[in-house]
């Protein structure tokens, strides 16, 4: 069993970012020359040790293995296997305060074992992960270890560099600089378009790049990623906000923006998903 988590999207307090899954297999445990293990009894492995005496219950405290890896980005891990546990954070957490390791350890061993993760502890470490310094490290860290695969901005139906070019003059005044622009590689169910600020890009999802989707619905998706770029995510009381009223008075503009809503609509209730939207 294993789960684990990034940083970047607090508005629902961490809750919508962690991701539970089983591997089949063996679980890699090689210690490459960048990892830094940390023995049980250290101070990390005690706050680990601290967490599951806690949120165990009877099940008393396993053996824990703790070591920071190159994630491209702000992830951590955590993983049970035959009875021991493996942890990794991500290195960006190398120089963390010892508050802010004791709260990671208890999010990780409280989402493993299923548990609430204590408020106190979202928050400490919710702050710390929106600090500029950790923000930009782990920008960099995507910037630098990430892989963004790119497609083509000409489908089959739409071409995007085209349709990037119309809006750009149309409401924007020509102002917006250009970023790489790409369908995506396959089709998808509920995220229809995506801007990447790390990667200065926007991908369009495949699933447009067809007769059956008027060209309006299409522009709508590309327009509301043009307007990330015009509005840059804002960082209010410790929380990131990337649609904001004036984002949101922008989209207004839209010449068919209530046709596009209900269209998100339809096709929410066509894939069975909560809502169909742009990102």
């Amino acid at each position: 069993m294993a789960a684990g988590f990034k940083s970047g999207h607090f508005p629902a307090l961490l809750g919508s970012v962690y991701n539970f899954y089983k591997r089949p297999g063996k679980a890699d445990l090689s210690l490459e020359p960048d990892f830094k293990k940390l023995d049980f009894m250290s101070e990390a492995g005690k706050y680990f040790a601290d967490a599951f005496r806690h949120l165990g219950g009877n099940r008393g405290v396993p053996a824990i293995e703790l070591r920071f890896y190159p994630y491209a980005g702000l992830r951590h891990t955590i993983r049970s296997r035959s009875g021991r546990i493996y942890v990794r954070l991500s290195d960006i957490c190398k120089d963390a305060p010892p508050d802010v390791i004791r709260a990671l350890a208890w999010i990780l061993v409280s989402r493993l074992l299923g548990k609430k993760v204590p408020t106190i502890h979202e928050r400490v470490y919710r702050d710390y992960s929106l600090t500029p310094g950790v923000m930009r490290a782990s920008d960099l860290a995507r910037r630098g270890r990430g892989r963004k695969h790119f497609s083509t901005a000409q489908g089959e139906v739409y071409d995007l560099d085209k349709m990037f070019a119309k809006l750009n003059r149309r409401f924007f005044n020509s102002e917006i600089a250009k970023p790489a622009i790409t369908w995506s590689q396959r089709r998808t169910r509920s995220i229809l378009g995506h801007h990447d600020h790390i990667y200065d890009s926007i991908t369009i999802s495949k699933t447009l790049d067809s007769e059956d989707v008027p060209e309006w619905f299409a522009e709508y998706i590309l327009y509301h990623e043009m307007l990330h770029i015009k509005h840059p995510a804002r960082l209010i009381n410790g929380r990131r906000y990337y649609h904001t009223s004036a984002f949101r008075q922008d989209e207004r503009r839209f010449p068919y923006y209530q046709q596009a809503q209900k269209w998100l609509e339809q096709l929410a209730r066509q894939r069975r998903v909560p809502r169909a939207r742009a990102a």
